[in-house]
């Protein structure tokens, strides 16, 4: 079964799907081993962990697939990849989603954002033309061919027009051939009420951002709304942020790590990584020593 026809099969059990948001192989490889039965790229993260920067659509087509293809690879689980607006036109978005399918990635996030764009809790955004959008899915649709891949169409319309037309955009969207629907930012509660209501018998995304514009709810209150899937996709860089702070303070403070006690053990990080089967494989295609005893020349 492929990682797409997985994802499909998930999305079909009643049960609201958690999907937290990962930046690099080792994040990902960290969810898949706590049991999350799906991850999904940041864009977010990916630019605050390989650039430094904020996520202003400084980083490029290349370099968000370099990061998805190296993620997809350390995975045995469903990856679901960022990729902003699909950098371009709807050729474009042809071109990128081609990619993705080769990459092994499961889904996709497309966003009607201007390019460049900004993170959906950040101020200032803006957005291009329903229709313009409707079209660049409706591309994505013919450029994903008998894959399977799962589109998620998402609006930002929400900060700049408004709710009624984000879920206006979000029909045109769904109409288009998008599997999943992501309203960006939604304000309160009751705004994500209104969106589940006026779709009733789409899959609808929420996005939960510590600190960011949508309330701060639980998994379980999503999908008594009506959710079935959350995303987290800052948890993991917020935390790693603040554990590294710590870290390094310390450090920095008393020249010394002895007195840290939240590092994962150096053994158990091997586990992780794999060394232990590598160092098996090594042994396996080692030179042979030369037993065989040669009479005197």
């Amino acid at each position: 079964m492929s990682s797409s026809q997985r994802l499909r099969s998930l999305l079909a059990r009643p049960e609201i799907i958690v999907i937290p948001g990962v930046y690099d192989c080792l994040s990902a490889k960290l969810a898949q081993k706590i049991g999350f039965d799906v991850v999904a790229t940041s864009g977010f993260s990916i630019a605050a962990s390989t650039l430094g920067l904020p996520d202003y659509g400084f980083l490029t087509a290349t370099e968000m697939l370099y990061s998805i293809g190296r993620i997809a690879q350390s995975l045995s689980v469903p990856l679901i990849a960022d990729l902003d607006t699909g950098y371009g036109n709807a050729l474009n978005v042809m071109r990128t989603i081609k990619d993705a399918v080769q990459l092994g990635v499961a889904g996709v996030l497309l966003e009607d954002q201007e390019w460049p764009k900004k993170c959906g809790h950040f101020e200032g955004k803006r957005v291009i033309a329903a229709a313009e959008h409707a079209g660049k899915i409706r591309a994505a649709v013919e450029a994903r061919g008998d894959s399977g891949l799962v589109i998620i169409a998402r609006t930002d319309a929400r900060a700049p027009l408004g709710l009624e037309e984000a879920i206006a955009r979000g029909r045109a969207y769904i109409a288009a051939g998008a599997d999943i629907l992501f309203v960006e930012a939604p304000q309160s509660v009751a705004e994500l009420k209104a969106i589940a209501a006026a779709f009733p018998d789409v899959p609808l995304v929420a996005n939960i951002v510590e600190g960011g514009k949508t309330p701060q709810i639980s998994a379980f209150e999503l999908q008594q709304l009506g959710y079935k899937i959350a995303f987290f996709p800052l948890t993991g860089l917020l935390a790693v942020t603040q554990v590294i702070t710590s870290c390094f303070r310390q450090l920095k403070e008393q020249g010394t790590t002895a007195n840290l006690t939240d590092l994962v053990n150096f053994q158990d990080f091997q586990e992780l990584v794999g060394v232990p089967q590598f160092l098996q494989m090594e042994q396996k295609f080692a030179p042979q020593k030369d037993t065989s005893t040669n009479p005197p020349g």
